[in-house]
């Protein structure tokens, strides 16, 4: 589909999100790989505010923000929804997706700290968020958000929790134990296994090489 390009980076969590949403939905698409610390005229051009990937430009019209570019994709390809058809559950959805996003800023706390005593404290607050998690979406024994089938909130975890376990091993810290988020580590383990999610996984180990590197920047740009 020559109209439909996706700008973004193959190791970004955003990005991970519109990618699984288009190969959810089976919808070709041509992937534009930027690079963070050169971005193209025209990533800027198409995102002048944040200047960010990713951004889907469909038919020449530029859209920002992963979630708003996955509910755009689901209105235009409704095949395979991602979000509820119920008005009522379609909000309970938009909720956990905005806890999704609230959740990035203690695994940014986390790829930020410094030494043991900020690792527990990252850490403590991470689960704290995967705590509510647990407790509030899979009391009812569904394999996904959606039920049995992944929907949209899916898409919004999966993408925090994939960077995440990229962080335990860089850093070599656990937040997400089986012992104490057993629906979650389940739910995790379906999710990731699924065969389009699996296919479209970035590398895990070219992953830990470049986050330990990236980290390594943020530290040295916040001193």
């Amino acid at each position: 589909m020559a109209d439909l390009k996706l700008h973004g980076f193959w190791y970004s969590p955003f990005t991970f999100r519109v990618k699984w949403a288009l190969k959810l939905k089976d919808i070709p698409f041509e992937n534009i790989e930027e690079d963070r610390y050169n971005l193209s005229p025209q990533l800027l051009e198409y995102n002048p505010i944040y200047k960010r990937t990713p951004v889907l430009v469909h038919g020449g019209k530029p859209l920002c923000e992963s979630m708003i570019i996955i509910e755009y994709i689901d209105q235009i390809w409704p095949h395979n929804p991602l979000l509820p058809t119920h008005s009522y559950e379609r909000a309970i959805a938009r909720f956990w997706i905005k806890y999704a996003d609230d959740m990035t800023s203690a695994v940014g706390t986390l790829v930020l700290s410094r030494n043991g005593e900020e690792h527990v404290k990252a850490l403590e607050k991470i689960c704290e968020y995967l705590r509510v998690v647990e407790n509030h979406c899979f009391s009812d024994g569904k394999r996904f958000f959606g039920g049995d089938t992944i929907n949209i909130v899916d898409i919004a975890f999966g993408s925090i929790f994939e960077f995440l376990v990229v962080i335990e091993d860089n850093l070599q810290v656990k937040a997400l134990e089986e012992e104490k988020f057993p629906r979650l580590h389940s739910w995790y383990n379906n999710f990731k296994n699924v065969p389009v999610i699996k296919e479209n996984l970035p590398d895990h180990d070219k992953m830990v090489t470049l986050f330990k590197i990236f980290r390594q920047k943020l530290l040295e740009s916040s001193k």
